[in-house]
């Protein structure tokens, strides 16, 4: 077996068609079916099945379709490495984040980085907890920062921020922060709340605190980006909760004031995959 019978096989998994893969593949299409049938030979497994009008992957083919997919993304990062140590750098982190993170957490850990790893450099891409873990457990990423309870067995996970909740009203609202007993003086309002696309188990600690304070909320709007939901609460579309330290960072007209009484709280974590080697990776892991 050679890279190049699993780069074919990758072409034709991926389109189910040998005429199109052959295409992007710039080989021909009996060229590309002997390749196939010497894979499927050296394998002694049946990968595709084929008649004259359709191609489809076998049990066997799709499993080899994730696997090659991991190996040849890993064989590239390798690749990436290398060149990046043959100009004297360490290597590249390739850091997934929660929108909430960039406030606090992310410029936090990136100054240290910077002044502790200087040879490292940053790849950042704000992504969904869900994304980042399939990402990680992919070699995509090597780093997430997730609001999560649990993650899958081949992932580590460290708490590296708690935070409490805080409630966003427009700078007129009638109640004042020293006036703010309890959330249940805001039974009555209409809110504006991160979509539990967001995270499901961030989503949930909020009905709790709904729960707690015997009322269940009004939710007129719903979105997974914090600056979006500012903007509706400052244009007297409802109020919202959100995690106090994504107070920092914007000039709106809107009020944070932190929710007294409650037993919640939220934690960012980082994530990462155990098995990952790259050499940046274990550097940085000293961080936290």
């Amino acid at each position: 077996m050679e890279l190049r019978h699993l780069h074919y096989f990758q072409a034709v998994a991926q389109e189910l068609n040998y005429r199109k893969a052959a295409e992007r593949l710039f080989i021909s299409q009996p060229g590309l079916s002997r390749q196939i049938k010497q894979l499927e030979e050296e394998l002694g497994v049946q990968l595709f099945e084929r008649d004259k009008k359709h191609v489809a992957c076998t049990t066997a083919g799709e499993y080899l379709k994730d696997e090659v997919a991991f190996l040849l993304n890993h064989l590239e990062n390798v690749k990436y490495q290398l060149r990046e140590i043959a100009e004297g750098k360490i290597g590249e982190l390739r850091i997934g984040f929660l929108g909430s993170a960039s406030n606090r957490v992310i410029p936090d850990i990136l100054s240290r980085l910077n002044a502790e790893h200087p040879l490292i450099s940053t790849s950042l891409e704000e992504l969904s907890n869900q994304v980042q873990v399939e990402m990680i457990q992919k070699d995509k990423l090597d780093l997430g920062f997730v609001r999560l309870a649990r993650v899958p067995e081949d992932l580590q996970m460290k708490s590296v921020y708690r935070d409490s909740f805080s409630l966003v009203v427009p700078n007129d609202h009638p109640i004042k922060t020293s006036d703010f007993e309890s959330l249940g003086q805001f039974e009555d309002q209409s809110f504006i709340l991160f979509s539990s696309d967001y995270s499901n188990h961030y989503y949930e600690q909020i009905m709790g605190i709904f729960r707690e304070a015997g009322f269940n909320p009004k939710v007129k709007h719903k979105s997974v980006h914090a600056l979006t939901i500012f903007r509706l609460v400052e244009n007297g579309l409802g109020i919202a909760i959100i995690p106090t330290s994504l107070k920092e960072g914007y000039n709106l007209n809107v009020r944070f004031m932190e929710i007294p009484g409650i037993s919640q709280f939220t934690e960012l974590s980082v994530i990462w995959k155990s098995e990952n080697r790259n050499p940046a990776l274990k550097k940085v892991l000293s961080l936290f």
